[in-house]
């Protein structure tokens, strides 16, 4: 139920007021003056204020600038008995939603009320969202608890503050975006535009344009003016991904809005200024391209004020399982499909793959389980053939002694089960046991 806060000293129009109110489904509160108000704006989650502009211990006006500040979704209508240019004039200023007169404009009120009212649920709506996209992006929702990992955020959050450019290096697919998000939506520049590119995914002609934009004319088709990217990214962050296949024209070209903060249209030859903070990511070993004279040194230094190295995810094994829980439970949710939980043995498969593809590869094969799962677990079946085959293969190279027999054995035996498609008559005759062996062998291994 939405709640109403009049404000007035004349008590018998407070009570008229609340009367009226009342009778449309609203919460009524009232206060006389400014110092009953504010405790019951403190008090209540009020969202709409009707207030006197003649107080015994304030102005309406000036109060409802004060409000304004401290309750920025609550939406003020200022009353007066005196109505006049100036002070409508001031009111709106100050950030009311509206200013009636007393006894002329008493049949405005109510429609006066539900109009404020679809502005506040319309400002809750954006917050919500807001928040939720905020939460989105936090370091909370960054997943895994190994120590590379966890020293990686850490290192992301203390640059967050600043305004430092950030390079972000590791292999594909390792979370280099998640992190620039992170880092922006944890900066002062949460509020502005956060601008991610690849620099891969353009020509070296379109990067150019999509970087800077053009002036109509500026080349073949170009018939408008276009915004580039940087423009788009003003007083917020701009996201270059795969920095290093940039060419070197435009690195000069980078370095220049680096250095001075400016840079110029295709075709313009007046320089825009914009307030753009930079973080970069490659996945190339960018002190060897710059060896090779692919990558210029200089610019290099800029972007890398502070760098951060996100692991592999074969280096942070123990972080697979919660990573593919959470896959499960985002792919399930969209799928409709209720699916409890990855099998122990292939949680396993799942530890022992290379994974080359890093967390993006890893999230791509728990998407292509839920679809074909049909029954309420992940098991190794459903898992590519070439994660099967690849567990196989490690398994062979690597020598004897880095297993037990025991491991070896279940190995072995869920291979087989594999192979028979769970078929444990046929296993135990591939396997040249008695099945009730095969059974036990099952128990002991926490097969199924």
């Amino acid at each position: 139920m939405k709640k109403i806060l009049i404000i007035d000293d004349e008590e018998k129009l407070r009570n008229l007021l609340a009367r009226i109110i009342s009778y449309e489904g609203f919460d009524v509160y009232q206060a006389g003056d400014c110092k009953t108000a504010s405790r019951r704006l403190a008090e209540n989650d009020i969202d709409v204020v009707l207030c006197d502009v003649r107080l015994p211990d304030g102005n309406g006006i000036d109060f409802s600038k004060e409000l304004k500040v401290k309750y920025p979704i609550v939406e003020i209508i200022l009353l007066t008995a005196y109505g006049n240019i100036p002070d409508s004039v001031s009111a709106i200023k100050n950030g009311a939603f509206d200013y009636i007169t007393k006894g002329d404009d008493n049949s405005k009120i109510i429609p006066l009320l539900y109009r404020a009212i679809e502005k506040v649920e319309l400002a809750k709506r954006v917050k919500h969202l807001e928040n939720q996209l905020g939460n989105k992006y936090s370091f909370d929702n960054i997943i895994g608890k190994s120590d590379l990992i966890c020293d990686a955020v850490e290192l992301a959050k203390k640059v967050a503050e600043s305004e430092a450019s950030v390079l972000l290096t590791g292999e594909t697919g390792t979370g280099k975006e998640v992190f620039a998000q992170a880092i922006h939506h944890a900066s002062n520049r949460r509020n502005r535009n956060f601008i991610a590119v690849n620099c891969s995914s353009f020509s070296h002609d379109l990067l150019e344009s999509a970087f800077f934009g053009h002036i109509a004319g500026a080349f073949t088709g170009a018939v408008r003016d276009r915004k580039g990217l940087f423009s788009e990214a003003n007083n917020g962050t701009i996201f270059l991904d795969e920095i290093g296949e940039l060419a070197l024209d435009l690195q000069v070209k980078l370095l220049r809005v680096i250095e001075t903060g400016e840079f110029m249209r295709v075709g313009e030859s007046k320089p825009t200024r914009i307030d753009v903070r930079i973080i970069a990511a490659s996945n190339r070993d960018l002190h060897k391209e710059i060896e090779s004279g692919n990558f210029r040194e200089d610019l290099y230094y800029r972007i890398s004020v502070f760098q951060i190295r996100l692991p592999s995810l074969r280096e942070r094994i123990g972080d697979i399982e919660p990573l593919a829980d959470h896959f499960l439970q985002l792919f399930s949710l969209k799928t409709g499909k209720k699916i409890d939980k990855i099998s122990a043995d292939c949680l396993d498969t799942l530890k022992q793959h290379h994974w080359k593809g890093n967390i993006r590869e890893l999230r791509n094969v728990i998407e292509r389980c839920v679809i074909l799962a049909t029954g309420k677990e992940i098991t190794t079946d459903l898992l590519p053939i070439e994660i099967q085959n690849n567990i196989e293969s490690n398994t062979n190279d690597k020598p004897l002694s880095t297993f037990d027999l025991a491991s070896l054995e279940k190995q072995h035996i869920q291979r087989i089960l594999n192979y028979t498609k769970g078929n444990k008559t046929k296993a135990a005759e591939l396997l040249g046991i008695a099945l009730t062996t095969l059974y036990r062998k099952l128990s002991e291994n926490n097969l199924k």
